[in-house]
């Protein structure tokens, strides 16, 4: 099955969606200024062997900036998206800041979660280097769209918001970034469903905050793509699904 997008009402967000192949449902959750378009890589691979449900979160792609922008809300959004679209339990995937997205559910939705596969996700704000956190800060919408067009593009093309509303977004993603999360080892530990910690060694995140993932999520997997940076899930997308597949496979 293939869907080009639907839209169903998230708690009165008009959330955006797109369903792509058959099987067990799993969602696949997009990063930071991403959207269901941005994880073409993986939802193909994917959606050979699940029913894959792409939700855009509040502020990102067709789904409108309705104010506030938290993972909190944004990980509510999510729980409320499977319960208006019929899905009682799922394996989620999710990158980035989809990953950190992950972490909320498993903690407080765990009768939705099979297994759970965060993928470039760090648990707390300062757990990014100091190369990624000053790249943050001192970036602008301008920079970003240089270094990101396609993406910048895309939301200007598709927004309700309109193209002249993406530096209103980029500022709250660009604070939230550089403010949140605030998770614990002990917030994680209450993560009880099947996880695989999934990252590059040249992330955004250190590596030894990755470890510290691992370790606070009681029986979780580790895996570690050499020679990959944050954008694995593009381009060595082949290699991510190996690993999500063979560990849900389990």
């Amino acid at each position: 099955m293939t869907s080009d997008g639907n839209y169903v009402d998230v708690n009165g967000l008009k959330t955006y969606y797109e369903v792509h192949g058959d099987g067990p449902p799993l969602l696949l959750l997009h990063g930071g200024f991403g959207n269901a378009l941005s994880m073409a890589p993986m939802r193909n691979i994917l959606s050979n062997h699940y029913r894959v449900y792409l939700p855009e979160r509040r502020g990102h792609g067709h789904t409108a900036d309705i104010g506030e922008i938290t993972y909190e809300l944004m990980a509510e959004d999510t729980a409320g998206f499977m319960g208006a679209v019929g899905i009682e339990r799922a394996h989620i995937v999710g990158y980035s800041d989809g990953a950190i997205v992950c972490f909320y559910l498993g903690m407080r939705r765990p009768q939705m979660v099979n297994g759970l596969v965060p993928v470039s996700g760090n648990f707390r704000w300062d757990g990014l280097t100091e190369h990624s956190r000053a790249m943050f800060e001192k970036s602008t919408p301008e920079a970003f769209a240089q270094v990101l067009g396609e993406l910048v593009a895309h939301y200007n093309e598709v927004s309700p918001d309109g193209p002249g509303h993406f530096p209103a977004v980029f500022s709250k993603l660009q604070q939230l970034f550089l403010s949140e999360p605030n998770l614990t080892t002990e917030d994680l530990a209450a993560i009880k469903a099947p996880t695989l910690v999934l990252a590059a060694d040249r992330d955004l995140m250190r590596i030894e905050h990755t470890v510290e993932l691992h370790q606070a999520i009681k029986g979780s997997q580790l895996c570690v793509i050499p020679g990959a940076n944050h954008g694995l899930v593009f381009d060595r997308a082949d290699e991510v699904c190996a690993a999500v597949l063979r560990f849900l496979s389990e």
